[in-house]
């Protein structure tokens, strides 16, 4: 279920995974700039123009989803620069003056990351896990425009830690079957988003933090380690009005240990914990 920064809506509709693949395959490009823009775009509008579609079949004001999956790949052309924020905003705008009909749009893009097997190489692998996100919703006020929402993020993060990890302490009933753990393998997944509306953070810093302070930090809880990560955001970037975070806890299923010393894991059997964490400045 989608959801609107501007509140629910009676009707939107869009076009979701749409892969747009941008090559400079020749001549100069931009410092800190790769030659390959990948993203996947999802585009969704509303207004009450848009409502006799549903009513009664007219779609005389409609323009069809083919149509914005087709304007979201040739633009992707027009739009100079690559960075996941600006492109979503590029788009939003681009497709509000186009369409007046139109009275708010959200559009959210995630990179398909390449890396270059070398530094200036023409040849590249594929990236992550880790991917960035962006998201922005745009309203149309009278004759200008209004920026309701803007957000980035990373999704996937998977990060294993050998020790300085903990679980212990937690209450012990008759449905307790986990054993105290001073010393644990962490394999933990993580999301994170962040409010930009006071300013952009480039999302390679934010990558920086967040592997820098999984491996500094010896945790008691995959909840203190997310508060940890979170609170070092907010320390280090002062526009991060709020992030929020979601990590997975798919710590490996021990198949045999020698102690704290050698051990063989396998991949842990779902159900799987999931902790959320919201902090604000």
């Amino acid at each position: 279920m989608n959801r609107f920064a501007s509140g629910p809506k009676r009707n939107y509709y869009g076009k979701g995974d749409v892969i747009v693949y941008r090559l400079a395959r020749s001549g100069p490009v931009a410092e800190q700039e790769s030659r390959v823009f990948a993203v996947n775009v999802q585009m969704l509008i509303y207004g009450e123009a848009f409502w006799p579609t549903y009513t009664t079949g007219d779609n005389t004001q409609l323009v069809a989803t083919d149509s914005m999956k087709n304007f979201i790949q040739r633009e992707a052309m027009n739009f100079e620069g690559s960075a996941l924020l600006e492109f979503c905003r590029f788009l939003a705008e681009t497709f509000l003056a186009k369409y007046p009909q139109t009275e708010g749009i959200q559009v959210s893009a995630e990179e398909i990351p390449y890396t270059p097997l070398s530094q200036g190489s023409v040849a590249f692998q594929p990236g992550g896990p880790e991917r960035a996100t962006s998201r922005i919703e745009m309203t149309r006020n009278s004759e200008s425009l209004s920026l309701v929402e803007q957000v980035c993020g990373f999704r996937n993060f998977r990060l294993l830690r050998l020790s300085g990890s903990a679980f212990k302490g937690f209450i012990r009933d008759e449905y307790t079957t986990l054993p105290d753990i001073a010393n644990r393998p962490l394999h933990m997944w993580l999301d994170l988003e962040w409010d930009c509306s006071d300013g952009v953070v480039a999302p390679a810093s934010v990558r920086t933090v967040v592997q820098t302070t999984f491996q500094q930090f010896e945790s008691g809880s995959i909840q203190q380690v997310i508060y940890q990560i979170g609170s070092r955001l907010l320390h280090d970037f002062p526009s991060i009005s709020e992030v929020r975070l979601e990590a997975n806890n798919r710590t490996w299923d021990t198949i045999a240990e020698q102690g704290e010393t050698v051990g063989v894991y396998t991949d842990p059997r779902p159900p799987f914990g999931c902790l959320g964490l919201t902090l604000r400045r």
